[in-house]
């Protein structure tokens, strides 16, 4: 608004003056399509606007001066403001007439230090953030880019951590050492990297840092242990460490695996036990040892290198030494296999390696073998082939068996009676060469001698027996001695025959010896056994035909003095008791007898008639009734079911009750007989109801009902289903006060109507995994209620959350399962979520860009992070080549990774492109201009020029006509040429 008063003033001012003019001057204004470009000062931008008047004072034109200064000098127009940057340039230098903005800056026309201008009132100062220094901006920052900073800590005031505090500078890094020392203790200003480094500033313990993030902790190959660094190490030297085995929590082959520490050497006994089993701690020798745990073969240890292997004097053999050792004892050998020894028996058994032959070995050059087995020494094969000298020459009761004790009195030689291929019997004895009486050889030791059957007698052998047989022998009972029976044994002689009476009386107490029957006597009182014993109809007379049939002794009924009368009892009967009890022997059936065709005996005792023992229905003839009338067996009872049944329609005949019943032959309901004294009426725990037994049950089955209708029980469902009449509540029931009927229906137990609305207790009460769905194993960690977050309307979703009450960090729940994790395209970091997400919002991010993994695009391809506008330059170079992580935008910018030709990019929308006043061509930007520079361009062509010289050289594009131009209409080319402007 201001503006256009200011110019409306200025045109009434610019009219009066015109009016002011002489007229002798008047003739000096320009008339009607005046072109002000032929004056050497074309009318661009804002000036094309301006009233002439504003220059030409007086309507005076020629000798109006033409440089900026000359009118913007505060009293024309608008000059330089006090706070103007000092310099010596013209104003388009910087400025144009089309913006007063500045539109290109040359540093090198201002005459003072930056700070002159950089106060913060003129142009930008130092930010709030600057490093504290007292150096001109010159020091570090250069006209060509403020951003591009050439850094040198010497002119820096203040210590380190002024600066590197994270918000001027980077500070220390979430994984830096705890330590309150300066950052120049350590680190220098020409490299960050490389730090000296002293413990002596830390604070803490070793592994607050030691602990494989902010500094290295223990390596993959450390021993296992809880102990605290600095239990064994020293901050002046890592190792070497001191050691105590106390305090290591693994096996020693966890260390001593030959990769944290010694392990077992090359020539270590094959084994599969632990070190501890064998060694100590406080000393590795001497060691305890035990085979046990030993694996591989003796040999492998036992090779007279790793341990004591066979000694020279050992057999020869290919064995291995678990054939014939055990690892418990060396010696004895638990077996030996001569199969397996090599060479011949006495290459061993000489005495020397093996015992070898005894001193009263048969002399022979044989091999052991010949006689000898290896898998018993005796008894041994023997031939007398190879045998020398005579048998008395070995068999002389010193290298072998002489003759016994009990040999033959006799001066023959051996080889008289025996012979070489066998002992005995003897080849021959000829009595003739015996020396003494029969009795003094046949004695029972040397030879045979009486046998125990032999009958008794004092006389010699001879005078019964002869030398050249010894039966058939003389006898004669003169020179026999003692009775009868010592001979007559049935061994000696002819005993008792089978059929003898049993009797201890002695032979000669019957019988003669002039003749052995008839006996001259028998005694009753000496017979020995039972009466039958003898009176069997073989030895004597026995019962006769008729007799009853029985197992007992003749003496139970008969006496030896008189064979009648005699005594009876049933107790020895055999056979049938119709045997006798036929009406004729004995009494038989009565005329009420029950029809059958069993024995007596299948009922009836010997011991009494009646009771009966037992009654076999099965074989009874005729029906229940016939006899179960009252009369021949019990009838019904009183209380007997009413029923036309038989009896054996519902009993069996084995047991009265159970009875099989069926109601199909019952008249009458059922509370007719089950009243409760009849037949099991209703309990005290059955359904209060007016309905009769037949309503819900069947003569089937009582249980279950086949029906029960609710609408005829009378009470309230808990009346009923109290857990005694019928299923109540379980266990596991939603605590509640309400009524059964308020969720469930009598038509259908489940589905139930539901409602939390009569619930008592916490949801947890409930909700607890058991009576009702808990929390899954998803759940988020908390110690919040379950109404803390969900409402009994919808458990999902969640009416509130709050992250205080959650338990663990953020990735604890935001997994993936729980809730939400990092999605794929999330930026690659090992951050925690709480480094740069806050639980208020989670899309309000801090990132910092120092814990991201990746060069920048891997974040900022477009799916992850904002990747590359459609806009932006096509180039390979990586983001960070121009941008930094802390600001976007200044980027530093090189030509150097550009693909594509300039145009591509400045085309007025990626870049700045060709300016309205750009020459008219269809040049390609890089034939003119180099990335380098942009202005001045390396060479114009001319010929590519398109349009007249005028479109071009107007003052504005390109130098136009100067102001001592001759005034003319002409085109440039009518007089110059692109060669050379002057002619």
């Amino acid at each position: 608004m201001f503006g256009k008063r200011l110019w409306t003033i200025l045109s009434v001012l610019l009219a009066l003056l015109i009016a002011a003019v002489p007229a002798g001057a008047r003739d000096n204004v320009p008339g009607p399509g005046f072109d002000h470009f032929r004056t050497g000062f074309p009318l661009t931008g804002a000036h094309a606007a301006v009233r002439c008047e504003s220059c030409h004072n007086g309507g005076v034109f020629i000798g109006t001066p033409k440089e900026c200064s000359s009118c913007h000098n505060s009293i024309r127009a608008d000059g330089k403001p006090a706070n103007h940057v000092r310099t010596q340039a013209q104003c388009d230098t910087c400025h144009s007439t089309k913006q007063w903005s500045i539109v290109r800056f040359d540093h090198s026309g201002v005459s003072a230090s930056c700070k002159s201008c950089h106060d913060g009132v003129q142009s930008a100062g130092k930010p709030a953030g600057h490093i504290s220094t007292a150096q001109d901006c010159s020091a570090c920052h250069s006209t060509g880019t403020w951003a591009s900073v050439h850094f040198d800590h010497s002119g820096v005031s203040g210590s380190c951590a002024s600066c590197h505090n994270g918000s001027k500078a980077t500070g220390k890094g979430s994984s830096h050492l705890p330590t309150t020392q300066d950052c120049g203790s350590c680190h220098s200003t020409q490299t960050w990297a490389g730090a000296r480094f002293d413990h002596s500033g830390t604070s803490g313990n070793c592994a607050a840092c030691h602990n494989g993030t902010t500094a290295r902790g223990k390596s993959a190959t450390h021993l296992a242990t809880s102990n605290a660094c600095e239990d064994c190490h020293r901050t002046s030297a890592w190792s070497p460490a001191t050691f105590n085995h106390a305090d290591t929590s693994a096996a020693c082959s966890s260390c001593h695996n030959g990769t944290k520490a010694t392990g077992k050497p090359a020539k270590h006994i094959p084994t599969a036990a632990e070190c501890s089993d064998c060694h100590r701690s406080n000393a590795w020798t001497p060691a305890t040892f035990s085979h046990a745990s030993v694996t591989g073969n003796c040999a492998s240890c036992h090779n007279g290198t790793s341990a004591t292997g066979k000694d020279t004097g050992h057999i020869a053999t290919n064995n291995a030494c678990e054939d014939c050792h055990t690892s418990t004892a060396w010696s004895p050998a638990k077996a030996v296999n001569h199969n397996d020894v090599i060479g011949t028996c006495s290459s061993c058994h000489n005495g020397t390696k093996a015992a070898g032959k005894p001193a009263a070995h048969i002399q022979t050059a044989l091999e052991c073998s010949s006689c000898h087995k290896t898998t018993a020494w005796t008894p041994a094969t023997f031939s007398h082939a190879n045998a020398t000298g005579s048998c008395a020459s070995c068999h002389n009761g010193t290298n072998a068996v002489g003759k016994t004790a009990t040999h033959l009195s006799t001066n023959n030689t051996c080889e008289d009676c025996h012979t070489t291929t066998a002992w005995a019997p003897a080849k021959a004895v000829n009595h003739n060469d015996v020396v003494g009486t029969c009795a003094s050889c046949h004695n029972g030791t040397k030879a045979t001698g009486k046998p125990a059957n032999h009958i008794a007698t004092s006389a010699a052998c001879s005078d019964c027996h002869k030398t050249t047989a010894w039966t058939p022998a003389t006898f004669n009972h003169a020179s026999v001695t003692g009775t009868c029976s010592s001979c007559h044994n049935g061994t000696n002689a002819t005993g008792k025959s089978a059929t003898h009476i049993s009797t201890n009386n002695t032979c000669e107490d019957c019988h003669t010896s002039a003749a052995w029957s008839p006996v001259k006597t028998v005694n009753h009182n000496d017979v020995i056994g039972t009466c039958a014993s003898c009176h069997n109809g073989t030895k004597a007379t026995g019962k006769p035909a008729n007799h009853i049939a029985t197992s007992a002794a003749c003496s139970d009924c008969h006496k030896t003095t008189a064979w009648t009368p005699a005594t009876f009892s049933h107790a020895s009967v055999t056979g049938t008791c119709s045997s006798c009890h036929n009406g004729t022997n004995a009494t038989g059936k009565s005329a009420t007898h029950i029809s059958t065709n069993n024995t007596c005996e299948d009922c009836h005792t010997s011991a009494a008639w009646s009771p009966v023992k037992t009654v076999n229905h099965n074989d009874v003839i005729g029906t229940c009734a016939s006899c179960h009338n009252g009369t021949k067996a019990t009838g019904k009872p009183a209380t007997h079911i009413a029923t036309s049944a038989a009896c054996s329609d519902c009993h069996k005949t084995t047991a009265w009750t159970p009875a099989n019943f069926s109601h199909a032959s019952v008249t009458g309901t059922c509370s007719s007989c089950h009243n409760g004294t009849n037949a099991t009426g209703k309990s005290a725990t059955h359904i209060s109801t007016n309905n009769t037994c037949e309503d819900c049950h069947t003569t089937t089955a009582w249980a279950p009902a086949k029906t029960v209708n609710h609408n005829d029980v009378i009470g309230t469902c808990a009346s009923c289903h109290n857990g005694t009449k019928a299923t109540g509540k379980p266990a596991t029931h939603i605590a509640t006060s309400a009524d059964c009927s308020d969720c469930h229906r009598t038509t259908a137990w489940t589905p139930a109507n539901f409602s939390h609305a009569s619930i008592m207790g916490t949801c947890s009460s409930c909700h607890n995994g058991t009576n009702a769905t808990g929390k899954n194993a998803t759940h988020l960690s908390t110690t919040n209620t379950c109404e803390d977050c969900h409402t009994t309307v919808a458990w999902a979703p969640a009416k509130t959350f709050n992250h205080a009450d959650a338990i663990g960090t953020c990735a604890s729940c935001h997994n993936g399962t729980k809730a939400p994790g990092k999605p794929a395209s999330h930026i690659r970091s090992t951050d925690s979520c709480d480094f740069c997400h806050v639980t208020t919002n989670w899309t309000s991010v801090n990132v910092d860009h120092t814990q991201v993994l990746g060069t920048c695009s891997s974040c900022h391809n477009g799916s992850i992070a904002t990747g590359k506008p459609a806009t932006h330059i096509p180039t390979t170079a990586e983001c960070s080549d121009c941008h930094k992580t802390t600001a976007w935008t200044p980027a530093t910018f090189s030509h150097t990774g550009v693909t594509t030709n300039c145009s591509s990019c400045h085309n007025g929308t990626t870049a700045t492109g060709k300016s309205a006043t750009h020459i008219s061509t269809n040049n390609l930007c890089q034939d003119c201009h180099s990335t380098k520079v942009w202005n001045p361009a390396t060479r114009v062509n001319h010929n590519d020029v398109i349009g007249t010289c005028v479109s071009c050289h107007n003052g504005t594009i390109a130098i136009g006509k100067p102001r001592d131009h001759p005034r003319t209409s002409d085109d440039c080319a009518s007089c110059h040429t692109t060669r050379t402007f002057s002619k």
